[in-house]
């Protein structure tokens, strides 16, 4: 079968299951007053990113970012940082000047912005509009996300209603580095992905 057959046929499947009038059950009715909150939703998310082997920093200006990082070698190391919150961390390498995303291979840090993050379980949310080649998230051997302060949300019912119905693209939550726990159940931080993630809370 040639690939444009291959093509008429997929979609002739996708016409088909589009032009069935599917019943589905309502969704559940939450009850917001049930929903988890915390009396310091900060706290609860820096417990929460030190379970899942985050570092969280609260900090109240980029200077205080530079320093922190300044004092980690594998920063003041790096040879390929890419920032996309250059206002509190510069970066030397211009990641929207790559076309092919396999040329990020040797990238050492990205630092990103985070929109929002999650007390109940240490994520965040980050926009893929916010940088020029979603890879860049998983790809760096370190990670460092900036988030406000007053964007701590308390649980993911939160979390949801803030994103909403997103437009098409991109867009993922991050809860600490990569981990894995497939060989002998033994759990391995950075297996796959960034091998430290670095998250500064800003006022």
């Amino acid at each position: 079968m040639s690939a444009a057959q291959r093509g008429n046929s997929r979609q002739s499947i996708l016409d088909r299951l589009l032009s069935k009038d599917i019943t589905v059950p309502p969704l559940p009715q939450i009850d917001h007053d049930a929903l988890v909150r915390f009396d310091d939703p900060l706290a609860k998310f820096g417990e929460m990113l030190a379970l899942v082997g985050g570092d969280l920093h609260i900090v109240d200006s980029s200077v205080q970012v530079m320093s922190i990082l300044g004092e980690l070698a594998v920063f003041r190391d790096a040879a390929r940082i890419a920032s996309m919150v250059p206002e509190v961390v510069p970066g030397n390498f211009d990641a929207a000047a790559i076309d092919d995303p396999h040329d990020l291979a040797a990238l050492d840090w990205t630092i990103l912005r985070g929109e929002f993050a999650v007390a109940e379980n240490g994520a965040i949310w980050v926009d893929g509009n916010s940088m020029p080649h979603r890879v860049l998230i998983f790809i760096a051997q370190y990670l460092a996300i900036v988030v406000s302060r007053n964007e701590i949300l308390n649980n993911m019912h939160e979390a949801y209603a803030r994103v909403g119905h997103p437009k098409p693209g991109f867009g993922i939550f991050v809860s600490g580095p990569s981990k894995t726990a497939d060989i002998e159940q033994s759990l391995v931080l950075g297996a796959h992905g960034c091998r430290k993630l670095q998250v500064f809370v800003m006022a």
